[in-house]
């Protein structure tokens, strides 16, 4: 079995928002005293004018406490299936607010999940919150110094896990505010936090399985360490910062900026003789912790000093010369030093030949005594200048040069990595990544670090990671009588302390009296739990029911970023532990930029809340909340002045549902969103048309009972065309959702509605007051359209359609109480309604209104709508039915 993936790149540049002219709309407020949870009142006189204020008030709290989007609301779908549609939110962080980001992942979801609630699937859309663990322990850290002045270290762990949970608390229900305000029909009666304690028996059970089987296990290796955080890092979350040559950096704890892309060579004297053996690197600093230098076996250089040793200048020992066919003889001076507790190479090298290694740089980036009293406890850039002066000194120093690098940066703090040697827990991971590469049925050259991410998924993934917040990893380290001062680490795991003994005492056959435990302080790599959450949220390892209905999930929709790691974890994990694959399918959409083109980023201020968007918000107040935020004095000034900048009279209202269609209309191909607000309120202006055009239709309609349309006269041309129109569209909305092509559907649906209907039918039809096939058809398409843009703009539609309710009959009962439990159109029960020869004219007709309008134009005739028996009217007939003449027609 395999996922197939759907990449979906949604490129669209709006116009700019420089120079965007936009005025405040008149907000209109919906004032009807409704309680929270009851039925809107759509008996109110209809606004003149589309306010998203009014529109969007109160239909979310109806739709969630009548229960519409819980699976088991499906027996009352009107036309429910035996067919069951499942998927996950990819957690948000609960460190925050969503960004723009998030909310295309949104609205794209949302829109999958509506339209097949309406096709009478049993939908699930579970949402959830990940506990990120770095990122939400930084930022309660900064609070807390910040309020309090107190450092983490300054609490025990249960005082600060007290703290964090209290922020998570306030923070937390934001996010999920956040989800309501746009529109996400999610089940929240399952809503999943990763350290809720189900989620986190889930985790515990995915340890000890693995511990069982053998894919879990403690080593001593390297590890990616980020010293501003003192703790390993996971590979996904270190970016690499090219760099063409000598560069100076901003290093979290340092006052100046430190110089990388710099190559320094120094000299080893031989031990005994005289000569030298130069080297070069660019982290002077880990000369310290070498043991040895290498040369290339073939290299006619150092042919003679194979085997010999040199002595080391500041520690007086003995550093061997050793041959490896791996040393790059064009790189530096061909000799390389070896540092094997602070390179990955050099860790491998080391092992090929049994050499000791020397850990010379400790957690938190200081020097250790291993480097002797004038360097110890000196911060570790710091002490590169140290080494280098003292290499001059001693007159060893040969030089220093440009030098062009890759740079591994923490993507969460900043810092410099650190290759350091630490005991910690592992995944074997070379299997399960192969399986997983397979599954996923997809070329990873795709992506422009394709062998990286190769190479990344098959390496052995370091889980432990040193923090307070996050879950604490179920193993023990195990105390026996009489093994006090014995340096072997003895270690069992189990599902609590009390199954943990058990396993002591069976596997070191004592008594369970006899065995003390101390449970490991690091928690797991919050990508193991997140790597969970497709079963875990649904009661793994219980077997409950909504595990044996939705799982595997129908579909993950997520970001195509570096978020592919996660897809891969939960492949990896997903068939390990339950012997499927997690999903079916996965479709990937782009990263949300600018209209910059940069990634959003909370230093550059181009972090966008969408609410803000949806509301209005004024430079003021996006300001403020800046100020309000967690960042770093220097960064809130970078933001400010470009908020300033990108919105200098702050963001217009636009309203949940432009920004939804906004962001589900941009074309799938070339690389990433760069989202206007521009576009946004081209939209907001289409959600207005939408609301004339049925303001148009009550008047025309009034309060008469309609009869179906199947039931009335014969129709003329242009209504057996716009129906056609509307079977075509009807027909492009199924082929774009089955195609995952939502900016074709959005495409189709906009066309229809303002060409099709208002710019061609409704200029050209007379519609009178009285019920008649037209005004029959015109109810026809507008009801028809009203259920297709549903799933992308679920506030609106439902306010149209409550309104023009009663004038199909329907009576207030549970199947047809709102338009989101409605059958969604389906093209072959349309079929009848396909006139081919009145849709092949309608190139003709859009030509001959592009004519007569600029003939209009050009007249400087007045923009007054022509009755019946215009000219114009005439020009609509001519090209509808060709025998009239076109040709005379136009020049009457």
């Amino acid at each position: 079995m395999q996922v197939d993936f759907i990449i979906h790149r949604f490129p669209f540049k709006g116009p700019e928002d420089q120079g965007m002219k936009w005025s405040d709309k008149e907000r209109i407020a919906y004032s009807a005293s409704t309680p929270p949870g009851k039925k809107k009142d759509t008996t109110l006189p209809f606004p003149s004018s589309y306010s998203p204020e009014y529109v969007e008030a109160s239909w979310y709290q109806w739709w969630e406490k009548q229960g519409f989007f819980t699976p088991e609301n499906h027996d009352n779908l009107p036309g429910a299936v035996n067919r069951s549609f499942s998927m996950c939110i990819p957690p948000p962080n609960v460190t925050g607010t969503l960004h723009l980001g998030h909310a295309l992942t949104v609205a794209i979801e949302d829109a999958l999940a509506r339209r097949r609630r309406m096709q009478g699937y049993k939908v699930l859309w579970v949402p959830g919150c990940d506990h990120a663990g770095i990122a939400t322990q930084t930022v309660v850290e900064r609070m807390l110094f910040r309020e309090h002045g107190k450092r983490r270290k300054d609490l025990s762990r249960e005082e600060f896990l007290q703290e964090v949970w209290k922020w998570k608390k306030s923070k937390g229900d934001e996010i999920y505010h956040q989800l309501r305000k746009l529109g996400a029909s999610l089940d929240w009666s399952r809503a999943c936090f990763t350290m809720d304690l189900g989620f986190s028996s889930a985790v515990t059970e995915a340890f000890v399985r693995m511990c069982d089987s053998g894919l879990i296990y403690r080593s001593e290796r390297l590890v990616n360490w980020s010293c501003a955080l003192e703790s390993a890092v996971s590979e996904i979350e270190v970016d690499s910062k090219q760099l063409s040559g000598k560069t100076l950096l901003s290093v979290p704890g340092y006052q100046k900026k430190v110089e990388f892309g710099t190559m320094f060579t120094f000299a080893y004297p031989l031990d005994g003789q005289d000569g030298e053996v130069t080297v070069s690197t660019t982290r002077p600093e880990t000369m310290l912790g070498d043991v040895a230098i290498a040369v290339h076996p073939e290299d006619p250089r150092y042919q003679a000093i194979h085997g010999k040793h040199c002595r080391h200048p500041f520690t007086d020992r003995l550093i061997p010369i050793i041959t490896d066919a791996t040393v790059d003889v064009e790189l530096g001076t061909g000799a390389v030093k070896v540092t094997p507790a602070h390179d990955h190479t050099d860790f491998l090298l080391s092992q090929r030949h049994g050499l000791p290694c020397l850990t010379v740089i400790g957690g938190d980036g200081a020097m250790t005594p291993l480097c002797g009293q004038w360097l110890e406890g000196v911060r570790r850039f710091d002490a590169r200048e140290h080494v280098i002066d003292a290499l001059r000194e001693k007159k060893l120093f040969r030089g220093k040069e440009d030098h062009a690098m890759s740079l591994p940066l923490c993507s969460r703090s900043g810092d410099v990595i650190e290759p350091l040697l630490k005991k910690q827990w592992f995944m074997h991971c070379e299997e399960m990544a192969q399986r997983a590469i397979q599954s996923l049925c997809y070329d990873l050259c795709y992506f422009n670090n394709g062998l990286s991410v190769c190479v990344v998924l098959i390496s052995d993934w370091c889980i432990s990671r040193q923090l307070w917040w996050g879950h604490q990893i179920p193993a023990y380290r195990v105390s026996l009588p009489g093994s006090a001062n014995t340096e072997e680490e003895l270690w069992v795991w189990g599902r609590s302390q009390a199954e943990a003994r058990e396993r002591a005492a069976v596997k070191y056959e004592v008594t369970p009296d006899s065995v003390t435990l101390t449970q490991d302080p690091d928690v797991l790599d919050t990508w193991f739990s997140s790597g969970l959450f497709p079963f875990a949220m649904l009661g793994w390892p219980q077997q409950t029911s909504d595990l044996r209905q939705f799982y595997p999930n129908t579909i993950l929709e997520t970001g195509s970023d570096l978020i592919f790691f996660w897809v891969a974890r939960m492949v990896m994990l997903g068939t390990e532990l339950t012997g499927q694959l997690p999903f079916k399918q996965v479709l990937l959409h782009s990263l949300v930029r600018d209209k910059h083109g940069r990634k959003m980023s909370k230093s550059l201020g181009n972090v966008i809340d969408p609410l803000d968007v949806i509301s209005g918000i004024s430079l003021e107040r996006l300001q403020e909340k800046v100020k309000e935020g967690n960042l770093d004095p220097r960064e809130s000034v970078v933001a400010m002045e470009a908020q300033s900048k990108d919105f200098p009279k702050g963001i217009p209202e636009c309203g949940t549902d432009a920004l939804r269609f906004a962001l589900c209309s941009y074309k799938a191909q070339g690389e990433d969103i760069s989202l206007s607000v521009s576009q946004v309120l081209s939209c907001r202006h289409f959600c207005n048309k939408m609301w004339q055009t049925v303001r148009f239709t009550l008047g025309v309609l009034k309060d008469r009972g309609l009869q179906p349309l199947e039931q009335t006269a014969p129709l003329s041309g242009i209504d057996r065309w716009v129906c056609s129109r509307l079977y075509s569209t009807v027909l492009q909305c199924e082929q774009g959702f089955d195609r995952y092509e939502l900016h074709s559907v959005t495409a189709a649906l906009h066309s229809f509605w303002l060409h099709s209907l208002c710019d061609i039918y409704l200029v050209r039809k007379p519609l009178s007051s009285v019920p008649s096939p037209a005004s029959l058809v015109l109810f026809h398409c507008v009801t028809v359209s009203l259920a297709l843009l549903s799933p992308f703009m679920p506030f609106l539609t439902e306010e149209l359609w409550q309104r023009l309710r009663p004038l199909s009959g329907q009576g207030e009962d549970g199947v047809t109480t709102s338009l989101c439990l409605q059958s969604y159109p389906q093209s072959a029960h349309l079929a009848h309604w396909h006139f081919p020869q009145e849709e092949a004219d309608f190139s003709l007709v859009q030509e001959v209104v592009r004519v007569a309008r600029s003939l209009r134009a050009q007249s400087g005739v007045t923009k007054e709508r022509p009755d019946s028996k215009s000219h114009l009217s005439n020009v609509f007939d001519a090209a509808l039915f060709p025998s009239t003449g076109v040709t005379k027609c136009l020049y009457r």
